[in-house]
């Protein structure tokens, strides 16, 4: 049917733009990892300010999806990833020219708040243009292509800066990020025109309900046990790949930055294709998305017991496949947002996605923050000893795991996400579930 066809097009075309803007978040969240050593050496960074300088932007990430929540169920995705991107884009601009470290935490606050509200709205508008059976498939596959900047931010870049240096890679990088935020601006659609059916709810709260959203999301305790995990999930990812990850290989293992580059992507490469593979796992394996997250993190913190000092001793192929195990394990996260989506309505699911967001991107900055903190109290007491530091500094996001898998067991158990819903809507014709 044309009109079918024309849906089709246009939520797909609205993925694509969706997915650009993603990807450009997901590169600044990791990117500092391979410029570490060159940002402290320019502007004469302490550990400590390097930690903070990373983790600047996560706790204003997480500080921002407080309002963001309301704002995207009223305003619509479109006008608050559009303009947020403009932000984002001055951001990297004054990143990419700072020559103190003032400058350079203004910058990293602005692509804070630009990037904080991406995926939190991306999501919300696939929630109107996707069924709910959809919504599984089409968010895995929204964190797949997303970690593509994830890729960009470990070896492209490690070569980027080889060739151009890191201002000018961040430069370029803050240049394309305008034209997708004007592109958001364009073409973005906050739901499909009237008579487009797809299945998705399309009632939206009003200003007198948000109350009582806040109420209902933080008195579930489903949701305080999916947020500790994401917390715990996340610190641990972005411990190790957007900022300590590549210091640690550089220091205690002597990498180059080329070759640290190439074992940060190993990560980002399994967490694409694990992302790819996640939602069939959940709904044709293990029938849970609760059980996924579970098992996919009891999986990751086994691995992230290796950087206390048995990766020292790991030959480089091996390593490797242990950085590539580690994305596979991160992929499992993503089960955190069908799990919110399946435990509120969809009139509230902005609100409810930002509020877990806010302990995904806390967990981030926390753990980076407190990995510095702990990394330079050490090298203080045992000077000359990196390996030493290290293996202090990730105790703290591999504690955080262990504590919030225990707790996660608490979670009720879900209805198999293959179970017919009460009131099944059939899928657009020529498009699976």
């Amino acid at each position: 049917m044309p009109e079918q066809y024309r849906m089709r097009r246009q939520r797909w075309i609205i993925f694509g733009i969706l997915a650009l803007s993603y990807i450009l978040a997901y590169f600044y969240r990791v990117s500092l990892a391979v410029v570490a050593g060159d940002i402290s050496r320019e502007l004469h960074l302490s550990p400590q300010q390097l930690g903070s300088l990373s983790s600047i932007l996560f706790y204003v990430y997480a500080a921002a999806q407080i309002p963001l929540g309301p704002l995207i169920d009223r305003l619509g995705g479109r006008l608050v990833i559009g303009c947020s991107g403009l932000l984002t884009t001055i951001g990297g601009i004054l990143f990419s020219q700072a020559t103190t470290i003032a400058t350079a935490l203004g910058g990293r606050v602005l692509i804070g708040v630009g990037t904080a509200s991406v995926l939190m709205a991306t999501l919300a508008i696939f929630s109107r243009w996707f069924s709910q059976q959809e919504f599984g498939k089409v968010s895995g596959l929204m964190v797949a292509i997303g970690n593509v900047g994830n890729v960009a931010g470990t070896a492209p870049l490690a070569l980027a800066v080889a060739a151009i240096g890191w201002r000018d890679s961040f430069l370029t990088i803050g240049v394309v990020q305008g034209v997708a935020a004007l592109l958001v601006l364009a073409f973005l659609r906050n739901r499909p025109p009237e008579g487009m059916h797809t299945g998705a709810e399309h009632d939206d709260a009003g200003p007198e309900e948000m109350l009582r959203a806040w109420k209902t999301i933080f008195t579930t305790l489903d949701f305080w046990l999916v947020g500790l995990a994401a917390f715990a999930w996340y610190g641990a990812y972005l411990a190790l790949q957007a900022l300590w990850g590549g210091p640690y290989l550089m220091e205690v293992l002597k990498y180059s930055r080329v070759e640290t580059g190439r074992m940060l992507m190993a990560t980002s490469v399994g967490f694409i294709t694990g992302s790819l593979m996640i939602d069939s796992i959940a709904r044709k394996v293990l029938y849970s998305y609760r059980k996924t997250l579970r098992y996919g993190q009891i999986g990751l913190f086994a691995l992230m017991l290796n950087f206390l000092g048995m990766a020292e001793r790991l030959p480089v192929g091996v390593l490797l496949v242990l950085f590539f195990l580690i994305g596979i394990c991160v992929s499992s996260g993503v089960m955190i947002y069908p799990i919110v989506r399946g435990l509120f309505s969809v009139r509230i699911v902005g609100t409810a996605l930002t509020s877990l967001n806010f302990f995904v991107l806390m967990g981030a900055a926390t753990a980076q923050q407190v990995m510095g903190e702990i990394i330079g109290a050490v090298r203080k007491l045992t000077p000359g000893d990196a390996a030493a530091a290290f293996h202090a500094g990730f105790k703290f996001p591999i504690g955080c795991l262990a504590v919030a898998i225990v707790l996660f067991f608490f979670s009720r158990g879900d209805e198999p996400v293959t179970k017919p819903h009460p009131h099944p809507v059939p899928p657009l014709e020529g498009e699976g579930t």
